[in-house]
């Protein structure tokens, strides 16, 4: 199984052949996944240390809802574990491979791990901050396009 893993790494080199096309926030919609973007951290709130008693032994999960956004909107991250650190208010960060998750009808973005998180240098841009879009209710209906 490692040796899949390191395959992985290592095809990450010819990959980058494709370069990745970076998307603006308003870009993103439901169902889509493998976006990358560059998102300032606005505010960043830990809503869950999940930890059984029986899963004592293992690491708890934290989980944080951070509203990151560019010069074209906002939306709600959900960071889990490390990415939590990463993901301070005031960052500027880009998300590599980055998919929309559906929570109660609306988006939120998220990085798997198949994507990376990673500090960048502050961006330039002013975020705009009065169109979020993970206020916008969808209708979980024909979400699937055929």
């Amino acid at each position: 199984m490692a040796t899949t893993q390191q395959h992985q790494h290592q095809g990450g080199a010819g990959a980058a052949k494709r370069k990745p096309v970076f998307v603006k926030v308003d870009q993103l919609k439901p169902g889509t996944s493998g976006h990358t973007l560059t998102a300032k951290v606005i505010t960043s709130e830990t809503v869950v240390h999940k930890g059984r008693a029986a899963a004592a032994q293992l690491r708890p999960t934290r989980i944080a809802e951070c509203l990151i956004g560019d010069e074209t909107g906002t939306i709600v991250f959900t960071a889990r574990n490390e990415q939590v650190d990463l993901m301070k208010p005031g960052a500027t960060v880009i998300l590599r491979n980055a998919k929309i998750d559906m929570f109660k009808g609306s988006m939120r973005l998220a990085v798997d791990k198949w994507g990376r998180i990673e500090v960048a240098a502050p961006a330039s841009f002013t975020v705009k901050e009065d169109n979020n879009l993970s206020l916008v209710e969808y209708e979980l209906v024909n979400v699937v396009e055929e």
